[in-house]
């Protein structure tokens, strides 16, 4: 699991750890010893935060207009194919 530092608790971890998931989170500054983690999939996490942030770009998923989660669920891939052919294409 890919987090930022504010899910960086013992509580987690060790929920995580119990699921058999591995916890890419980062510790904060005041926990001694600081607990290593993969910082290449640490930085992988942006991209997925970006994408979340250019589909909120469509009014229609960032406010939920629809009541179908069928119908939610293709604007996502709608709006996905939209900017992921948008990235491919380049500026």
């Amino acid at each position: 699991m890919l987090a930022d530092k504010a899910y960086d608790t013992n509580r987690l971890r060790t929920l995580l750890a119990q699921s058999g998931i591995e916890a890419v989170i980062p510790s904060i500054a005041r926990r001694k010893p600081m607990i290593p983690y993969d910082r290449e999939a640490y930085r992988q996490r942006n991209l997925i935060e970006r994408m979340f942030a250019r589909l909120k770009d469509f009014r229609r998923i960032a406010t939920r207009y629809d009541k179908l989660a069928r119908n939610f669920l293709a604007g996502m891939l709608l709006a996905a194919a939209i900017t992921w052919s948008s990235i491919e294409s380049g500026p």
